[in-house]
């Protein structure tokens, strides 16, 4: 792959800086300070007020405005972003993050398979940075980053996003007003992207929280943060769109989107709504070049507030599992189920001995609610199940056989579920980083399909998944050798090999897939 390749890329926004690069290196060419610029064309304006005020017998024109019954749209007032930043501005905090990396043998430059992880992809380019002959193979080197975050309360409690503070040692929360504390992660959810820190001090200016349940496509929102280290800064757009599930990301949260101008540096910030209440947590755009391209995702604030309440009270938090893979349904297949719309999510996979599979689910079988409330997508399925808590009872309602019925399922826990998987890529492997998350075939799975080995893909990304290995897919040998179990996977990537092939079986049919891992 050259450089000048240009890639789609979901980018959480820390802005991370290591060694010689604290200076954010190359930041200044790309931000323009031309105050020249800004005030471009602005010199006339006094002439033209002096003007007006010379022919006070020249009445101005009025600009009629039409009724609110005429097309049914009321005019709104402009928010008042000014008393927003002056009333909440001091509650938005800066952090500073140093820590210890566990980098590859090859990494010089960025270690294989960083092109997947956005805490590094801004390394790329800065100069001095993994220059060859510096470090061996899996030496911890140093970190530093710089995100956002925001107090919730006048103790100390403060909201960030976790791949902030991902792998941080030392956590450092500047103020407005350049105090600075130390700050201890209370914990953090990579689920949902939520941290949350404390610092010990009294009296903070905190941010009033509101409802992200009240805002529409359209409304005026704010965000405040310190993009490429430049603190307290202000930007504003619309709510672009609601309830987005992103692809290559846990699809628990629902995204508000947004076309706030947010860069590296703004991760962990409040997004404002037009009248000063916190609605979510900025932190990912969607970038080909790293930075903001006008799609930005924030992470509600009722998303993040159950993640706080769980991880204060016990330090860590869970998410439920229904235990199905889902996929949203086009005309063509509402059609072929006697659905009249496109709603709801289609079961593709229901996992042997889940929630699911006790309750009776199937494999083409349509949920239409949860619990009352209707879905769309499936990514609100998702959402839903994901932030309930294991144990919980959901009401569904399935479309079945050109039927509706309903069901009583009893969540499980997506910890069992971690549990029971294993991922190519967990931490204490030294070779070359795949993107599976693999598991061995059930009985009945072995029984349906006839083999008699392979690994069940759950979860596919980075190298792998740009191949086009998919989750549901079954993995059947690695470089020709037959494989059983993930440690066997794990075996014939210690060589950290450039490239494999994988045997992959997907309906019924085998094909090679060949995946670059350099």
């Amino acid at each position: 792959m050259t450089n000048d390749r240009k890639t789609h890329r979901l980018t959480p926004l820390a802005a991370a800086l290591l060694g010689a690069g604290i200076a954010v290196a190359g930041s200044a060419g790309a931000l323009s300070f031309k105050p020249a610029e800004w005030f471009k064309g602005k010199a006339d304006a006094p002439a033209t007020v002096q003007a007006a005020a010379t022919q006070p017998s020249v009445p101005s024109p009025v600009v009629p405005v039409a009724p609110t019954n005429a097309n049914g749209i009321a005019p709104v007032a402009a928010p008042n972003f000014r008393s927003i930043v002056r009333q909440y501005g001091p509650a938005v905090v800066s952090i500073n993050v140093e820590g210890l990396h566990k980098a590859s043998a090859e990494e010089q430059g960025l270690p294989p398979g960083a092109e997947d992880d956005p805490f590094f992809q801004f390394f790329r380019g800065i100069p001095g940075y993994g220059q060859r002959g510096g470090r061996r193979g899996g030496a911890e080197v140093p970190f530093r980053g710089m995100g956002s975050g925001f107090v919730i309360s006048p103790d100390g409690l403060i909201l960030t996003n976790a791949h902030v503070v991902r792998e941080a040692k030392e956590v450092t929360v500047k103020l407005q007003d350049r105090r600075e504390y130390r700050a201890k992660v209370l914990g953090q959810d990579p689920v949902t992207d939520i941290a949350v820190l404390r610092i010990d001090a009294k009296n903070l200016p905190m941010v009033r929280l509101g409802d992200p349940k009240q805002i529409e496509v359209g409304d005026p929102v704010l965000a405040i943060g310190a993009p490429y280290s430049l603190e307290q800064t202000a930007t504003q757009g619309i709510v672009s769109a609601k309830g987005r599930s992103l692809p290559g990301d846990s699809t628990v949260v629902p995204f508000i989107q947004t076309d706030a101008a947010v860069n590296p540096g703004n991760s962990g910030g409040p997004l404002f709504d037009g009248a000063g209440n916190v609605i979510g947590i900025n932190a990912q755009i969607y970038s080909q070049s790293g930075g903001y391209q006008g799609l930005s995702f924030a992470i509600p604030i009722d998303v993040a507030l159950k993640v706080k309440d769980q991880i204060v009270a016990t330090g860590k938090a869970t998410h439920a599992r229904l235990g199905v893979q889902v996929q949203d349904l086009t005309q063509t297949l509402a059609e072929s189920f006697g659905l009249p719309r496109p709603d709801g999510a289609l079961v593709a996979q229901v996992a042997a001995g889940s929630a699911a599979d006790k309750a009776g689910l199937k494999s083409g079988d349509v949920i239409t609610e949860v619990n009352g409330e209707p879905i769309v997508r499936g990514g609100e399925l998702s959402s839903r199940i994901g932030l309930a808590s294991p144990g919980d009872q959901v009401r569904l309602k399935v479309w079945r056989d050109h039927a509706q019925r309903e069901m009583e399922v009893k969540l499980g826990s997506a910890s069992d579920d971690r549990g029971q998987r294993a991922s190519a890529d967990d931490e204490d492997v030294d070779g070359a980083r795949l993107g599976l998350a693999l598991r061995p075939l059930s009985r009945a799975e072995q029984s349906r399909t006839r083999l008699d080995h392979g690994l069940v893909v759950e979860d596919a990304g980075g190298p792998a998944a740009r191949a086009g290995v998919e989750p549901g897919d079954v993995l059947l040998a690695v470089n020709g050798k037959p494989v059983n179990s993930v440690d066997e996977v794990k075996g014939l990537l210690k060589s950290k090999p450039k490239n494999v092939a994988l045997l992959i079986e997907r309906d019924g049919e085998r094909i090679f897939v060949p995946v670059r891992l350099g």
